[in-house]
C-alpha cells in the first residue's frame, strides 16, 4: 500500500512579487531614515537658531553701549559748558526804597505793615513784628530790615542773577535785568566762588528792553563771551544759568522753542524780540545768561509764562545781539539813545481791509496811521503810506521796523520804501532822537467847553461835525487857518468810534476827496461806497493820521447815543 503522504517542500515565489516586496522594505527603511534625520535636524536647527538670536541680542547690547557713549559725550559737553560759564555768573541781592500806595492818605505805621506784610520780599524791621509773623530762619537784626519812614516808604528786598561780560581796569561789568537792578539803592554781588562784593554801582538801566548794567570793583573774575543770537534756530540746545529761588550756581538745559516772540511784558513802549526756550527758568533766574552748546552767551533770561508762578515750559530770553547794543550804551553813557521817526503804525496783516482800500496787495508791510508834528516824519511821510523796506531791506512787521529804527543812531540818513498813491517809491529822511515817553505825544488831552451850536450831522458814521471856526480852533488847539470838518461828537459804538475818531479831530480828506467844510464832508461821505470801507485823513493836536472806517452793511445799526 502506497503512503499517500506527500513530502513537504518550500514553495518558490514569483520573481515579480519578490521585487515588489523589496521595494516596500526599502520604502519603509527610507521613511524611517528621513524621520530620524528630521528629528535630528530639528534639534540641531533649533540650537543654531538660538545661537543666532543670542548673537543678535549681543550685537544690540554692544551697539547700545556705543550709543550710550555718544549720549555720554553730550553729557560731557553740558559739563564743559557748565565749567565755561559758571565762573561768570553772579547772584545779586538788591534793596530798593519803594513808595507805599496811599502813604499820604493818613495810614499809620501799623496799617502799612498789615498791607505790605504778605508782599514778596517784604520783611519786617527789627523790633517791629508783623501780626502773627513767625521769625524767619537765619534772620538777624540787620538782614532784611524794612523800616518805614514818616512818609510811609519801605524797603523792598529782592534777588536775581547777572553775568560778567567784561573785566578791565580793576572793574567788572555785569549785565542783568532792569527789574532786578533798576532803581536799586544798594546791591551786594556774590561771585561764583562765594565772594561777596558790596557797594556795586548801577551804571544805567533801560526799562524798554528790561536790561541794566552793574559795575563792581574787582579784577579777579572771568568774563563770559558774546554769542550770535541771529544764528539760533528752533531746536538748538541752550543752557540757562542763574540763582533760582536762591540756589546759586544752578544750570538747566533745553532747546530753542521759538524766536521773535512778543509776550507783552514790557508795555507798549517796550522792545520785545524774545527767544522762547523750554529750559527751566524760575524766579531768581532773571538776569542770568542763556548760552549755546559752546558756552557763548546768546541771551539774557528774563521771564516765564506761567499760570502758577512756577516753571511751565515757556521761558523768555532777550537775544544777545539786542542786549549787546544796550549793554554798550549803558556801560559807556548810562542811557540808551534811540532813533525816531514820529509815526503811528500798524501791521498790514492786522489791517487787511485798510490795506485793500489803499490798493496794496502785498502780504507784509507797515501802514502809517499817524504822523506827529515836528518829527522826522513831518513833510516826509503821509498817513496812508505803507512802509515796505528800510535801506533796501524788506521789513515785514511793526516789530521789525521799530527795532531797526530804534537801534539806528539819531541823525542817520535812511531810505524807506513806501507804497503811496497806488505805486511804490522811495522816501529819504533823517532819524531824530526818540523822546523818553513816546505815548505822551500820542495821548489825546481832555478838552473843555462845548462846540458851536451850528452843527451838521453825518449819521451814517455816528459823528457830529461843524465848520472850523475861531472858537473851535481854540478849544481843540488847532490853527485857525486850517480847513476841514471838525468833529464835535462821536456816538458810542458807532462806526466812527470803532475807527478811533474823537472830538477835536479835523477831517481834511474823505478818501481821495479834500474837504474844507462840514457840508463838503457830508457830501464826500455820501459819495463813498460804505461796503468797501472809508479812509479819513484827520488832523488833531497830536498830528495827522489815517482813520479807517471798516466796511458797513446796507442796514447799519443805529448809533448808540449813550442813553439807555
Amino acid at each position: 500500500m502506497k503512503n499517500n503522504i506527500e513530502p513537504i517542500i518550500p514553495t518558490q515565489q514569483h520573481p515579480l512579487k519578490e521585487v515588489k516586496h523589496m521595494q516596500k522594505v526599502r520604502k519603509g527603511l527610507s521613511a524611517l531614515l528621513i524621520g530620524g534625520l528630521a528629528v535630528a535636524g530639528g534639534y540641531f536647527g533649533n540650537e543654531v537658531f538660538q545661537n543666532q538670536q543670542f548673537a543678535h541680542a549681543q550685537q544690540q547690547v554692544d551697539n547700545a553701549r556705543v550709543n550710550v557713549q555718544k549720549a555720554n559725550d553730550l553729557a560731557e559737553a553740558f559739563r564743559q559748558v557748565g565749567q565755561i560759564v559758571s565762573p561768570s555768573v553772579v547772584n545779586i541781592n538788591v534793596r530798593k526804597s519803594v513808595k507805599a500806595p496811599h502813604a499820604n492818605k493818613g495810614f499809620d505805621q501799623d496799617q502799612l505793615r498789615k498791607f505790605f506784610k504778605d508782599m514778596p520780599g517784604f520783611r519786617e524791621a527789627p523790633g517791629r513784628s508783623a501780626p502773627n509773623a513767625a521769625p524767619e530762619e537765619g534772620d538777624d537784626d540787620d538782614a532784611g530790615a524794612v523800616p518805614f519812614d514818616g512818609n510811609g516808604n519801605f524797603e523792598e528786598i529782592g534777588t536775581g542773577s547777572g553775568v560778567i561780560m567784561e573785566a578791565e581796569g580793576g572793574h567788572a561789568y555785569i549785565l542783568t535785568n532792569n527789574h532786578v537792578a533798576g532803581g536799586a539803592d544798594e546791591m551786594v554781588v556774590t561771585l561764583a566762588d562765594g565772594t561777596e562784593i558790596k557797594n556795586a554801582k548801577l551804571l544805567g538801566a533801560d526799562p524798554k528792553t528790561d536790561l541794566a548794567v552793574v559795575r563792581i570793583d574787582t579784577d579777579k573774575v572771568i568774563a563770559a563771551k558774546w554769542g550770535n543770537s541771529d544764528e539760533l534756530a528752533k531746536g538748538d540746545w541752550v543752557m540757562a544759568f542763574g540763582s533760582p529761588f536762591g540756589y546759586v550756581g544752578s544750570m538747566t538745559h533745553g532747546i530753542v522753542s521759538a524766536l521773535h516772540r512778543q509776550a507783552g511784558l514790557l508795555g507798549m513802549q517796550g522792545y520785545e524780540n524774545f527767544i522762547q526756550v523750554d529750559a527751566p527758568i524760575n524766579p531768581g533766574n532773571s538776569g542770568g545768561p542763556l548760552t549755546d552748546i559752546m558756552g557763548n552767551v546768546v541771551g539774557i533770561n528774563t521771564a516765564i509764562a506761567s499760570r502758577s508762578g512756577g516753571f511751565q515750559g515757556i521761558g523768555f530770553a532777550i537775544p544777545s545781539n539786542q542786549a549787546k547794543n544796550i549793554y554798550n550804551a549803558l556801560k559807556d553813557k548810562g542811557k540808551v539813545t534811540r532813533g525816531w521817526l514820529g509815526i503811528g503804525i500798524a501791521d498790514v496783516v492786522k489791517e487787511r481791509a485798510k490795506a485793500d482800500y489803499l490798493g496794496f496787495k502785498g502780504d507784509s508791510g507797515i501802514v502809517v496811521d499817524e504822523t506827529f508834528p515836528n518829527t522826522p516824519a513831518t513833510g516826509k511821510l503821509q498817513v496812508g503810506d505803507i512802509i515796505t523796506s528800510i535801506n533796501g531791506k524788506a521789513v515785514k512787521d511793526v516789530n521789525e521796523l521799530r527795532n531797526t529804527v530804534a537801534t539806528t543812531p539819531p541823525g542817520t540818513e535812511i531810505t524807506l520804501g513806501v507804497f503811496r498813491d497806488r505805486k511804490q517809491q522811495d522816501v529819504a529822511l533823517k532819524l531824530g532822537t526818540q523822546p523818553e515817553d513816546v505815548l505822551a505825544m500820542a495821548t489825546p488831552k481832555t478838552t473843555k467847553g462845548k462846540a458851536d451850536p451850528a452843527q451838521k450831522a453825518a449819521e451814517s458814521l455816528g459823528v457830529t461835525v461843524n465848520d472850523l471856526n475861531a472858537d473851535l480852533a481854540q478849544q481843540f488847539s488847532l490853527p485857525e487857518g486850517d480847513k476841514g470838518a471838525i468833529i464835535t461828537k462821536v456816538d458810542r459804538n458807532s462806526a466812527a468810534a470803532k475807527a478811533g475818531l474823537r472830538p477835536g479831530d479835523l477831517v481834511t480828506k474823505v478818501g481821495d476827496k479834500s474837504v474844507s467844510s462840514a457840508d463838503e464832508f457830508v457830501t464826500a461821505v455820501k459819495a463813498q461806497d460804505s461796503k468797501k470801507g472809508m479812509g479819513l485823513t484827520v488832523v488833531s493836536r497830536e498830528g495827522t493820521r489815517l482813520a479807517f472806517v471798516p466796511p458797513q452793511s446796507d442796514k447799519p445799526e443805529k448809533p448808540d447815543s449813550g442813553s439807555k
